[in-house]
C-alpha cells in the first residue's frame, strides 16, 4: 500500500522544493493527468497549510489538501479526506560536480485500516498512482532543471 519512485535531478534541493511548496506549480508537474489547477491556498506551503486543487478523474471535482509533514528543503507531504499521503523526500547529491537532488515521491496508503486497503487494491489504485508518480518525476526534473538554469 505504498508505491514510490526516485529521480535524480540536476538542480539543487532548494529549486526542487520551491516547486513542490508552491501549489500553483502542481499542475506543471502532474504526471497523472488529474490536476487541473490550484484554486486556493498560500503561495508557499508550510506545516499545517491547506490548499485546494481543481481535479478531474472522469468528472471534474475539487479537493482540499493539508500539509502533514514538512522539513524545509527536505520533506513535504500532504493528504486530503482519505488518510493516504503524497510525500516528496529530497536528498542533496553531487552529480559530477553539479549540485543535484535525489527525489523520492511516495503515495502511502498504509494509514488505511485493512478493509480500506483491500478496497483500494481491488480498484487498482496503487498501480494507478505508480503510473502517476512515474509521469510526475520526469516533469518535476524538467521543471526544476529549467528553473535552476535561469
Amino acid at each position: 500500500m505504498r508505491v514510490s519512485a526516485t529521480e535524480l535531478i540536476a538542480a539543487p534541493p532548494e529549486a526542487v522544493f520551491a516547486i513542490l511548496a508552491d501549489p500553483r506549480q502542481h499542475p506543471r508537474i502532474d504526471g497523472s493527468g488529474t490536476v487541473r489547477g490550484s484554486i486556493s491556498g498560500p503561495e508557499r506551503l508550510s506545516l499545517g497549510s491547506t490548499f485546494g486543487m481543481s481535479m478531474k478523474m472522469g468528472a471534474p471535482y475539487r479537493i482540499r489538501n493539508k500539509v502533514v509533514e514538512f522539513e524545509e528543503g527536505r520533506l513535504i507531504a500532504w493528504k486530503h479526506l482519505g488518510p493516504h499521503r503524497w510525500r516528496y523526500e529530497l536528498e542533496p547529491v553531487d552529480l559530477a560536480g553539479t549540485p543535484g537532488t535525489r527525489v523520492t515521491e511516495t503515495w502511502d496508503a498504509t494509514y488505511y485500516p485493512g478493509l480500506g486497503r483491500a478496497a483500494l487494491r481491488r480498484l487498482g489504485i496503487p498501480e494507478k498512482n505508480r503510473r502517476g508518480i512515474e509521469g510526475t518525476l520526469p516533469k518535476l526534473k524538467a521543471a526544476a532543471e529549467d528553473d535552476a538554469g535561469r
